[in-house]
């Protein structure tokens, strides 16, 4: 079992990584590059789902941690494919940042390449 401390090193570091990554997805998103946008914020999407799903489970292992991302990002991926996520985005515009609205089965290539860089970096880093 981790120690303490190290569940706390490693939250820190997720905290950390999750407030880097929401600027520069965002950024990244509204630049006019067309597809090149999408698929680098779909992977930084997955890359900040992984980070936050590592920052509230800290004792989660790697593979554990990315296969509830990846979960995550397939099913609001999925969801889209229903009127439900524009039905929110209308009352809240933001939420249009978390659910998305069209389905695009690009993003689930993104999505799938964003968790595995995230799980790749933290493998690393727990090295």
């Amino acid at each position: 079992m981790p120690s303490l401390a190290s569940l706390s090193q490693r939250r820190l570091m997720m905290g950390i990584s999750a407030l880097a990554l929401i600027p520069i997805g965002l950024f990244l998103r509204f630049q006019p590059w067309g597809l090149l946008s999408d698929l680098s914020g779909g992977i930084l999407y997955a890359s900040l789902i992984y980070v936050l799903v590592a920052f509230l489970v800290p004792t989660g292992t790697q593979i554990t941690v990315g296969l509830w991302a990846l979960g995550w990002c397939v099913a609001v991926e999925l969801l889209q494919l229903t009127a439900f996520p524009s039905s929110v985005a209308d009352l809240f515009p933001p939420a249009r940042l978390v659910l998305g609205t069209g389905f695009a089965p690009t993003d689930l290539v993104a999505y799938f390449f964003g968790v595995l860089f995230a799980f790749l970096v933290d493998l690393i880093w727990q090295r």
